[in-house]
């Protein structure tokens, strides 16, 4: 008689462990979706598109499926942009005011270098900078030749900051300072926005 119910017993559970449902996700758009599942158990993880290289601009921390959309920062900045300075006035004594905001051309040109360093054409005068992953643009203080508007060109020390969006926007913060025969120095500040 004990063995009969201990088959029994045997039985009912080898019938119960087979009603028992597979448990996983059942939403077919999840990214870890099991087609064998009968009960859903909450685990299912939401597939959310976007950029998954952490050297791109537009990295998206929360994707986990990639879109083929990556951008990155140094190519954004190669090519011609449109600017927009809003520059203090330079004032040489004698001279007066000169408005460098009419001085500055209406485009600049990135160009490519190596390691993430640009050339910035300013009217036929390059400047030096880098950028990095993230579209921060950095420009180191160097020389370089400029006419303000007096016939003949000084020598400016310049330096500065900026950034370059994703959107083809960005700006730049430029400190100029002027080398003025007979007047000495003289520094003066630009905020310029940029766009393609």
């Amino acid at each position: 008689m004990k063995k009969n119910q201990l088959l029994s017993l045997f039985c009912f559970i080898i019938i119960l462990a087979s009603c028992k449902k597979e448990e996983g996700c059942m939403d077919p758009t999840a990214l870890n979706y099991n087609p064998d599942a009968q009960e859903d158990d909450g685990s299912c993880i939401a597939a959310v598109e976007g950029c998954l290289d952490p050297l791109a601009i537009n990295y998206n921390i929360d994707a986990n499926v990639s879109d083929d959309n990556c951008l990155y920062a140094f190519d954004i900045a190669l090519g011609v942009w449109n600017i927009d300075p809003d520059c203090e006035d330079l004032t040489i004594p004698v001279i007066g005011t000169i408005s460098l905001n009419d001085q500055l051309p209406d485009t600049i040109e990135i160009q490519a270098s190596t390691d993430n360093s640009l050339f910035i054409d300013i009217s036929g005068q390059q400047v030096s900078g880098s950028i990095d992953n993230l579209g921060v643009v950095t420009v180191p203080q160097q020389t370089v030749q400029f006419d303000p508007g007096l016939g003949f060109p000084l020598d400016v020390l310049v330096e500065g900051t900026g950034q370059v969006n994703a959107d083809n926007t960005g700006s730049m913060d430029i400190s100029y300072t002027f080398d003025i025969p007979l007047v000495g120095s003289q520094s003066i500040s630009c905020s310029i926005s940029l766009y393609k």
